[in-house]
């Protein structure tokens, strides 16, 4: 009987042990993996933060104002004028609706006893 548990006790660490050993290689590989995709994100952060200095720096205005002067036969750009906006009363708004609801005609649905559950 005693060998048997042995053998058993054995086998059970021996299991643990290549339980334990496969875990530290899964461990291993997760954590290289995450490493990976920490690289793969900053260097899309950086990207992306060159990719905004270059939009900040393509719309200047005064690279832009040099753009429209240059093409202004096709595009026919026009410089913004306060003249062009309008005045808050030149607004058409929709009219008011009321929107209260008349009770007058309404109908009594209840039956008139009223029973509290007990």
């Amino acid at each position: 009987m005693r060998s048997l548990f042995y053998v058993l006790s054995a086998l059970a660490v021996i299991g643990l042990a290549y339980w334990a050993y496969h875990e530290n290689y899964r461990t291993q590989a997760a954590i290289s993996h995450a490493e990976r995709l920490e690289t793969r994100i900053s260097t899309a952060r950086q990207r992306l933060r060159v990719l905004n200095a270059e939009w900040a720096y393509l719309n200047r205005p005064a690279r832009l104002r040099e753009l429209a002067d240059i093409n202004f036969d096709r595009l026919e750009l026009m410089p913004l004028e306060a003249g062009q906006f309008g005045r808050i009363d030149q607004v058409d708004f929709p009219p008011e609706v009321d929107l209260r609801i008349d009770f007058s005609a309404s109908v009594e649905v209840s039956s008139g006893t009223e029973e509290v559950a007990e």
